[in-house]
């Protein structure tokens, strides 16, 4: 098989000594330049290696084995590791295609010319200069990692990916949307330190409100000693009392403290308790109602009907 091999061997090589003859480069030269360029590159491989290692060291480090719920340290692990990664791959590909260019000519007149457009360049995308700027003080300053809740430039989701320049938000309907950091001017961090979920539960105007809000503080405390949930909660549920007089209920006011992230299955956890509850011990839960006064005029006579909508 070797010596069927051996005749394409040699055409090939006829083949790259035409080339090389084409271009009036000589076989030791080539093979000089062929070892600069295998030789930076495979360190460029070798280098984007260790970025990869070094970002799944820092999410390893961090991660604490709770695959349900994801801690502020390991929300900030996965955003350092992804920039990371990012700005890693960028400046090995840059330093590589300089080197590579310094092997075969004198870069300095390149660089001085690559420094005047680049200012140039600058001017006219001034945008992209603020959205890189803004990122890098998002990053330093800690306002929120990927995995967070947030809501910025009037839009709300999770934080799925953030570079130096964009952060991709995720809503609950499954959209991801892209907004440039330099757009980026207040952020609503739901999900940072601890959450609240603030629940308004209303009854009927014809129940004992003092009785519901009994039973509403018995079954918060019931709920805040629950085991199954004290790991999501940041303190025992409070009922506040009442909290409005709408047009057709009394609304009573539940404070349900959590754990960054639990505040919407906490809440929904609860009213689900609450609705049972309310129906054992009888305590109405109101639905908007409407009363409608029909006049009906005869010959000598007026008659008003009542009709509940």
């Amino acid at each position: 098989m070797m010596s069927a091999q051996l005749p394409a061997l040699f055409a090939l090589a006829d083949v790259g000594q035409s080339v090389l003859d084409f271009f009036g480069v000589e076989l030791e030269t080539a093979r000089v330049y062929g070892l600069k360029l295998l030789f930076i590159w495979g360190m460029a491989f070798v280098a984007s290696r260790l970025v990869k290692m070094v970002a799944r060291r820092i999410i390893a480090a961090a991660d604490d084995g709770d695959d349900e719920y994801l801690s502020y340290g390991e929300k900030r692990a996965q955003t350092i590791a992804s920039l990371l990664r990012g700005v890693g791959a960028i400046i090995i590909v840059v330093f590589a295609l300089i080197l590579t260019l310094d092997a075969f000519m004198d870069i300095g007149p390149l660089l001085a010319g690559a420094g005047v457009i680049g200012l140039a360049v600058s001017f006219g995308s001034q945008s992209l200069v603020k959205d890189v700027l803004a990122g890098f003080f998002i990053l330093i300053e800690n306002q929120f990692d990927v995995g967070d809740v947030i809501e910025v430039a009037g839009l709300a989701g999770g934080v799925e990916k953030m570079t130096l320049r964009v952060v991709m938000l995720r809503d609950v309907h499954g959209v991801l949307h892209i907004i440039p950091n330099g757009q980026i001017t207040t952020v609503s961090n739901k999900t940072r330190g601890w959450s609240r979920s603030v629940l308004d539960i209303g009854v009927a105007y014809e129940a004992d409100v003092d009785q519901a809000i009994a039973v509403l503080r018995d079954e918060a405390a019931a709920f805040g000693g629950d085991s199954a949930w004290q790991s999501r909660l940041d303190g025992m549920p409070e009922v506040a009392g009442v909290q409005s007089l709408g047009d057709s209920a009394v609304s009573i006011r539940v404070l349900l403290r959590t754990a960054p992230g639990s505040q919407w299955e906490v809440g929904r956890e609860f009213l689900r308790r609450a609705k049972n509850r309310l129906d054992r011990e009888g305590i109405e839960i109101p639905f908007p109602q409407r009363t409608v006064h029909v006049r009906h005029h005869g010959p000598g006579t007026e008659a008003a009907e009542v009709l509940g909508a």
